[in-house]
């Protein structure tokens, strides 16, 4: 397994990382991803181990806790091997003071989460969204003061804007704040929108990307094609409404692509995918699921082996997507790239 720096930080994390987002299954959304319990948890992290991955993702809504308590129970006798990260912000309850930063919410979700993974320290500790309503002094320094009790050693964030993320970063600068160092971020072959603000923004300021949803939402597992129904028991069935939209046109002709690439390299759909996004710039981690051994194993195959540059020119190509305002000139006019090269050249352009 490779590892990486976490952006900028000293923290060193596995190119590849479990989601345990199928541990617990409680609840309507966050826990229809899976029902997997401690027993199997263990098993699953036993593979892990044994293939060098050793950073587990989680968060306090997912299965409304269950997913932290069935995590740390499979870790249980082996905190020393791990990296714990977990995330807070999102609703736990329909209370005023169950969702956001505030002071209160967080020094309150991170006694929880310890008390639900059984450890006296968390790795990294995520807000999951941006809270518009608290002050952005308010958190940094609630998430400093966890930071020197020692019960968090990093901070980040996920899901947040170009201007929170930069709006945070700049003042835990002013200060003297500990920085966000990580942005869990969702980036697919199908979804390539964190590559227009928030790529050029991480590489600047030092902000490592975890990145969660690595195969669209499900639809790079190589059983959604052309012409083909989705398979019974897909949770895209029940999810698809909550998850990033695709274009079918754009979906198949992405899954044409990989489906060629598979058979050159006898490397399974996932695999490719997974293999695409661990070259792409500012990637510290991606965040892998499964919910049994087949799948988990078939991830895990994504690490040990490289595309070939025509093979990532092909996937960039049937993937690339205009760039946005204010972004395009930048992708499409020499005078503006000049001036500010992308990070991710356009196929024409790197043609």
């Amino acid at each position: 397994m490779e590892y990486r720096r976490l952006g900028a930080s000293g923290l060193m994390v596995p190119a590849l990382s479990f989601g345990a987002g199928t541990f617990g299954g409680r609840g309507p959304l966050f826990g229809a991803w899976g029902a997997t319990d401690a027993r199997e948890a263990r098993r699953l992290v036993d593979i892990c181990l044994d293939a060098g991955l050793t950073m587990f993702d989680t968060a306090d809504v997912y299965s409304a806790g269950a997913s932290e308590e069935v995590l740390g129970q499979a870790i249980k006798g082996r905190r020393d091997q791990v990296i714990v990260s977990t995330k807070t912000g999102l609703p736990m309850g329909d209370g005023p003071g169950d969702a956001g930063s505030s002071r209160s919410r967080l020094i309150t979700a991170c006694e929880d989460a310890l008390r639900r993974l059984g450890t006296d320290h968390i790795d990294l500790f995520q807000l999951h969204a941006f809270d518009a309503g608290t002050p952005v002094e308010e958190v940094l320094d609630t998430l400093d003061t966890l930071v020197r009790a020692g019960k968090v050693r990093y901070t980040g964030v996920s899901n947040f804007s170009g201007w929170q993320l930069m709006k945070s970063l700049a003042a835990a600068d002013r200060l003297g704040h500990p920085r966000p160092v990580a942005h869990q971020v969702y980036y697919s072959l199908v979804g390539r929108d964190y590559e227009w603000e928030l790529m050029p923004l991480a590489r600047d300021q030092g902000v490592g990307a975890l990145v969660w949803s690595p195969l669209g939402w499900g639809r790079l597992t190589g059983r959604i094609r052309r012409g083909t129904p989705l398979p019974p028991g897909s949770r895209l069935h029940s999810t698809a409404d909550y998850g990033p939209p695709v274009d079918d046109d754009h979906l198949h002709g992405v899954v044409d692509v990989l489906d060629e690439i598979a058979r050159e390299t006898g490397r399974a759909v996932p695999q490719i995918a997974l293999n695409w996004l661990l070259r792409r710039p500012t990637v510290s981690s991606v965040i892998i699921g499964a919910r049994d051994e087949r799948q988990l194993r078939q991830n895990l195959g994504a690490v040990g082996w490289s595309l070939t540059p025509e093979q990532v020119a092909r996937l960039d190509a049937a993937s690339h997507r205009p760039a946005p305002y204010p972004y395009f000139p930048y992708e499409r006019q020499e005078g503006f790239a000049r001036l500010n090269p992308p990070l991710i050249a356009a196929p024409e352009r790197a043609a």
